[in-house]
């Protein structure tokens, strides 16, 4: 496998700084938004957008909240073996709120439409947006488009976009991987 490193080191930081302006142009001071990160990777990103917020905006009370949506994919009953659940951890109503859902890598959009599923057990939010570090572009199943954008990267479907964490993969890292 060859890899192509596509974001690392200042720029992955950069990156997730950007994103965090972009959502204080349509959110403000958070009062009414609350953070969604989709288990399992989405979660570092919201926590990354968190922290960086915090240092924009000291005053701002932001809601985080983790969710996983092992029971809600389309593909739950139809893999072999078994799918192993993450937790969610939601400690607030999203009724009327303003969701920011948060992920790691937007690719088929088969993973947001189960968030937007597993959401609505928490309230009927006034509206949803996306936001994602890596957008694969060309390949989607389903209409669904990122509101917030780190990167964008035109793969075709052999190709593996890996993005590694510094809190469980040692370095922040976007890996595009292709066969030889």
């Amino acid at each position: 496998m060859q890899q192509h490193h596509i974001l690392d080191g200042r720029k992955f930081q950069i990156t997730i700084k950007r994103l965090c302006h972009q959502l204080i142009e349509n959110h403000n001071d958070f009062s009414n938004s609350v953070l969604i990160g989709i288990q399992p990777r989405g979660v570092f990103l919201a926590s990354r957008i968190k922290e960086e917020l915090k240092q924009i905006l000291p005053q701002a009370q932001i809601k985080i909240g983790n969710l996983d949506i092992t029971f809600f994919r389309d593909d739950f009953r139809r893999k072999e073996g078994m799918h192993l659940p993450s937790s969610t951890h939601i400690d607030f109503l999203i009724e009327n709120k303003k969701v920011i859902l948060i992920d790691d890598v937007l690719w088929t959009g088969r993973t947001i439409r189960a968030a937007l599923d597993a959401i609505l057990v928490f309230g009927r939010p006034q509206n949803v947006e996306l936001l994602t570090l890596v957008d694969r572009r060309y390949a989607r199943h389903l209409p669904i488009k990122a509101d917030y954008v780190g990167i964008q990267v035109d793969t075709i479907y052999s190709q593996k976009v890996i993005v590694r964490w510094k809190e469980a993969d040692t370095e922040d890292q976007v890996i595009l991987l292709s066969e030889e």
